[in-house]
């Protein structure tokens, strides 16, 4: 299988339960409930995306022939020409791996497979994925994110988070409570009612103390 990958890029997981951990981030181009095209925003299933995906041209991405190509690519990105990064990549001297990556989208798991996953761990990384939970893992992952979008059927029901973006009528918090998560995010929607939307979600997650409040601090502090 080939894969499309809109960009790929180190940073820190700027979100939920491991906000602050330097990551590889790879974005695969397209989405199964959005093309990612504005004329289509209207009639999307998810209408509040803020990612682009469109495309492979965005820094780090492309087309990549295999699983073992795309593995390289992301152990490339994570080592930047650093031997320190590099050893904790491949645990030399350091006890258990600690190098992340994150396979986002889009969906992602319209492409992320299992020899992606084997592959990506023979280069000594952990997998993380985010998702919209609308379609089947392949075995292996270490990290499972899933945000559910309201008008979308949630395939994906057990997971190591559940991250909310709030609000969402249809999509209320107690609808998901039930789910199989260890750990369980509003994240307020971005866009114009942002500052309205934290302090809504802020206020749920005092009154309902299971909810934490998960925040874009990739955006706060200006990473991608």
């Amino acid at each position: 299988m080939s894969y499309a990958v809109k960009e790929a890029f180190y940073t820190l997981q700027g979100e939920g339960a491991q906000a602050g951990r330097p990551a590889v981030f790879c974005r695969f181009a397209g989405c199964n409930l959005w093309s990612g095209r504005e004329p289509d925003r209207a009639t999307a299933v998810c209408t509040f995306c803020d990612t682009d995906f469109v495309g492979t041209d965005g820094p780090g991405g492309g087309k990549f022939g295999t699983a073992a190509e795309l593995a390289g690519h992301a152990s490339a990105i994570w080592d930047g020409g650093d031997p320190a990064r590099r050893a904790e990549r491949t645990g030399a001297g350091r006890g258990p791996r600690r190098a992340l990556v994150v396979c986002t989208g889009g969906e992602p798991l319209l492409q992320l497979d299992g020899p992606l996953v084997d592959a990506f761990h023979a280069e000594g990384f952990e997998v993380a994925v985010e998702t919209n939970g609308t379609q089947d893992p392949p075995p292996g992952l270490d990290w499972v994110c899933v945000s559910p979008k309201a008008e979308a059927p949630l395939r994906l029901r057990t997971g190591d988070e559940l991250k909310l973006v709030y609000p969402q009528p249809e999509a209320p918090p107690a609808r998901f409570e039930d789910l199989a998560f260890r750990h369980f995010f509003l994240q307020p929607m971005d866009g114009p009612a942002r500052e309205a939307n934290t302090r809504a979600a802020i206020a749920y997650c005092l009154a309902h103390p299971r909810w934490r409040l998960s925040l874009q601090t990739h955006k706060l502090v200006g990473l991608p």
